[in-house]
């Protein structure tokens, strides 16, 4: 299932706000404080932080079965998509990538595969990164990849229907649209350009 995307952005907290008046909820924030990694999770807000210099390297906001994450950057760049797998499908889609010679950094967590796209993927095997209660998931997401489109290779490998993830090449890889059930928004496009709507 595809259910995750992540963004570097220098629009943080406008990122943050457009997912809240989507209905997501944060559920951490990770940032750097005085040289050290530090929380900033809710109950706080920006308020209590703005001023501070923080460099956030990840905020992750969930709604249902959608895990979205960024994180600082200087300009906009896309990062990855996320899949959530079991552990024998985890296991059978990392050999099919190393026998293909793509990248696979393996963590405790998660993992990610390094594409010819232009992005990355994560698989993930851990649910709890869900909050399953609420039935939101991705129905569709459109790609813009990287000197060429996502091909047969790529979906059998990942086991994914084209009708889930579309692409079209283009010079910068990007999400230009993510479709979800189990959400009421109106058709608009967030601080990065990713234009989100709903069925």
């Amino acid at each position: 299932m595809l259910f995750h995307y992540h963004y570097w952005t220098p629009f943080l907290e406008e990122t943050e706000r457009y997912y809240e008046s989507q209905g997501f909820e944060v559920y951490q924030r990770l940032g750097k404080f005085e040289g050290n990694f530090q929380s900033f999770d809710p109950p706080l807000s920006w308020d209590d932080f703005r001023e501070k210099g923080i460099l956030f390297r990840i905020i992750e906001m969930r709604k249902g079965n959608v895990n979205i994450t960024f994180g600082y950057g200087k300009k906009v760049m896309f990062d990855h998509i996320g899949l959530i797998k079991t552990d024998k499908e985890h296991d059978q889609i990392c050999r099919k990538v190393d026998a293909i010679g793509w990248d696979v950094n393996i963590g405790e967590r998660r993992t990610f595969i390094s594409t010819p796209y232009g992005f990355r993927v994560e698989l993930q095997t851990h649910p709890d990164v869900l909050e399953a209660s609420d039935l939101t998931i991705i129905e569709n997401m459109k790609v813009q990849t990287k000197e060429m489109e996502l091909d047969d290779t790529f979906y059998k490998i990942f086991s994914l229907n084209p009708d889930v993830l579309e692409s079209k090449k283009g010079a910068i890889p990007s999400i230009t649209n993510v479709r979800m059930t189990g959400i009421k928004v109106q058709n608009s496009k967030d601080p990065n350009g990713v234009w989100l709507s709903s069925i």
